[in-house]
């Protein structure tokens, strides 16, 4: 007789699987779908193997260029330019810091043409840093200069390194001259009354930021009218910065004006980066501050 106890009792419930093991389930199936697409197990071995990679890969780092060195004396010597990067004619002179006071250009002192006074104090700071070592401001640290001569055409050039703040202040400064000192007069001095005009002018896209212009002074020079043209240029690389004077009597060579940035940034990059820039063809190294090297024919 069967037992009641048997024919009553239901069958025992399966216990639910865990969450787990059906989210292992359905993982594997979608493997195993994967693998059928790609054509077998190779397939599913790479899906596999890839997966495993991005998992381990290092989260990508992002690299911090190494700061631009303190430009010090033999820096900022190594800077300058040289014949040879000018090319042309060009010869380096011996007397360039002497400028400011005392330039024969020609038959005209230079220096005496362009000394006067102005009523703007914007036009009179531009008028009394042609060819003077302070364009930008005082430099807070060490500054060399060179410069260069080519018939009646004289180009000083400077290398100084500045406070950050001082040297955005210059160039802005620069940048706001052709509105503000678009044409004024200059009064004063043996050569009498001059008249200054100043326009923008473009420079290679070079450095961090720059700032070229085109000065015109016309007047008299020992009774004979005289137009001095010369091309202003500063650009600033990091808190460095160089500034180029070039022209004369017959004008501004702006090729030149922008052989010298292009140069001349390049040669400080190199000094920035610890490297030394390549000397000139003759082989003879960068000139000193005061562009005693290679010297030439006085300005």
């Amino acid at each position: 007789m069967p037992c009641a106890a048997c024919a009553t009792a239901a069958p025992a419930a399966r216990p639910a699987r865990p969450a787990r093991v059906l989210a292992s389930v359905l993982a594997a199936g979608a493997l195993l779908a994967t693998a059928a697409c790609s054509g077998g197990d190779g397939g599913s071995t790479a899906a596999a193997d890839r997966a495993a990679a991005v998992a381990e890969r290092p989260a990508r780092q992002t690299v911090t260029p190494s700061p631009t060195r303190t430009l010090d004396e033999a820096g900022a010597r190594a800077a300058l330019i040289t014949e040879a990067d000018l090319e042309d004619d060009w010869t380096q002179v011996d007397n360039a810091d002497t400028w400011q006071d005392s330039l024969l250009i020609g038959q005209v002192d230079a220096a005496a043409f362009l000394t006067g006074k102005t009523d703007a104090a914007d036009c009179q700071r531009l008028l009394d840093g042609l060819y003077d070592e302070n364009l930008l401001g005082e430099p807070s640290g060490t500054s060399a200069l060179t410069g260069f001569q080519e018939g009646e055409s004289r180009l000083l050039y400077q290398v100084a390194a500045y406070e950050q703040a001082d040297l955005d202040t210059s160039m802005d400064w620069l940048k706001s001259l052709p509105e503000k000192c678009d044409q004024f007069t200059v009064t004063g001095g043996d050569s009498g009354e001059r008249t200054v005009q100043v326009v923008e002018a473009s420079l290679p896209d070079e450095g961090d930021a720059r700032q070229g212009l085109t000065v015109t002074v016309k007047g008299t020079a020992e009774g004979n009218p005289v137009t001095l043209t010369l091309d202003v240029a500063a650009v600033r690389v990091g808190t460095d910065a160089i500034t180029v004077t070039n022209g004369g009597l017959d004008g501004a060579d702006h090729d030149s004006t922008e052989t010298a940035v292009q140069s001349g940034v390049q040669r400080l990059e190199e000094v920035q980066a610890g490297r030394t820039p390549s000397p000139d063809a003759t082989g003879t190294p960068s000139p000193d501050a005061s562009g005693t090297p290679s010297p030439g024919a006085t300005g």
